[in-house]
């Protein structure tokens, strides 16, 4: 079954949490539901682009009470964006870039592996250097990541891999035009793949991606609107989801329905947000949408948990 067309529905926010304001920038969000609790991974530091960032791991029973899980650190680097990854063997993956450099930053994607969500060990560089792989998602016995060069000439790579480390270039270009950069991907039960693909360059409306088995050919809808920090998701009934900054007017980060066939992305509500906010991570559990993102709009630059109910 292939996503169906975007039924109209509302969303309502029932509740939101402050869960991650120790540091004096906390930011760039991941959700994850694994071994029957919660865990949000996030960059601490300075500010949005201070070289010091280390990644916190914060846990939850409830979705209400937190604590921290681990600090997963690297000294000189700045370890940006984790992306958790659940693998089919059972374990936690999590994806980031290590940053270097002063004057000119080199980005290089590493990778850990966890069995419990607390012990994540060394970390492995996985990928090309100064190609961001941003976000992946496993299908069958598969991981598709989907990177973005760092550096000039700008485009996305479709990568592959058996193992989740050693990442194959499937599509070199996946994507040129517009600066590609971040991306949320999902698969369809019957393997129809969809990817929601940020663009900042003079053309920098976001393109959604969708592509068969063996993910070679990708056919690409203009959305008309610009978006930051995608992330997909596939509901239990098919239709999609995203989780986006917006920036027609106020800038907010926001929950929106997702239409393949018509290529339109609708907004449903706008979480408590504002300045430098969005990345957020979406997991659907217990009827609920469940929402880890950054905001500033309370002062400091902080991490939330918002709770939304969709209706039909």
């Amino acid at each position: 079954m292939t996503s169906s067309p975007t039924r109209r529905r509302t969303a309502e926010v029932t509740a939101v949490r402050r869960i991650g304001d120790s540091a004096p920038h906390s930011a760039f969000t991941d959700l994850v539901r694994y071994a029957d609790a919660w865990f949000c991974a996030f960059r601490e530091a300075r500010t949005h682009l201070s070289d010091d960032g280390v990644i916190r791991v914060l846990t939850s029973g409830d979705g209400q009470s937190w604590r921290s899980a681990a600090e997963v650190r690297w000294a000189g680097v700045d370890l940006r964006d984790p992306r958790f990854v659940p693998r089919p063997d059972g374990r936690l993956q999590l994806l980031a870039a290590a940053a270097t450099g002063e004057t000119s930053k080199t980005f290089q994607t590493v990778t850990w592996i966890s069995g419990d969500g607390y012990d994540w060990g060394d970390p492995t560089p996985v990928g090309e250097p100064s190609v961001w792989v941003w976000r992946a998602a496993w299908h069958d016995d598969t991981m598709y990541g989907v990177g973005y060069a760092t550096r000039d000439p700008r485009f996305a790579r479709l990568y592959r891999s058996t193992d989740g480390i050693d990442l194959e270039p499937w599509v070199p270009t996946l994507f040129e035009g517009g600066y590609p950069n971040e991306s949320g991907l999902v698969f369809d039960p019957d393997g129809t793949a969809f990817c929601l693909l940020r663009r900042d360059g003079d053309d920098a409306s976001a393109q959604l991606g969708r592509a068969r088995p063996p993910y070679r050919e990708w056919r690409w809808t203009d959305l008309g609107v610009q978006v930051g920090g995608p992330a997909l998701l596939r509901l239990p009934d098919g239709s999609l989801l995203a989780g986006v900054r917006l920036l027609d007017g106020a800038v907010r980060t926001a929950i929106c329905a997702v239409d393949p066939e018509r290529g339109e992305l609708t907004e449903l509500v706008a979480l408590p947000s504002g300045g430098d906010t969005s990345y957020p991570g979406l997991v659907w559990h217990d009827d609920l949408l469940w929402v880890s993102y950054y905001s500033s709009h309370e002062e400091r630059t902080c991490v939330y948990l918002a709770e939304v109910r969709l209706t039909a």
